[in-house]
């Protein structure tokens, strides 16, 4: 079992971002390292929202919990779904 953890950005993320980047690119690559993330990235095209894969709903939690573009309102809604992968790993 996976976790997708879904956020909605408002419409000018890309212009009010920068500040917050490199602590949210830390925050993903931090659990990516301890094997709690397993992918995660923007949409493309318009950019108006995310998708991480995590490992567990707690782990999911806590990356919201401490991520800056959360705490600095640029992450309109967020939900997780659980998921269940039935082909590749």
């Amino acid at each position: 079992m996976h976790y997708l953890l879904f956020y909605d950005y408002v419409p000018d993320v890309l212009t009010r971002r920068d500040p917050f980047r490199p602590a949210h690119l830390d925050l993903a690559r931090a659990f990516l390292a301890n094997g709690k993330l397993k992918l995660a990235g923007a949409y493309a095209d318009p950019v108006d929202g995310a998708v991480f894969v995590f490992t567990s709903r707690e782990a999911a939690e806590d990356f919201v919990s401490r991520d800056p573009y959360v705490a600095n309102g640029l992450v309109t809604a967020h939900r997780i779904r659980d998921w269940n992968v039935v082909v590749g790993g």
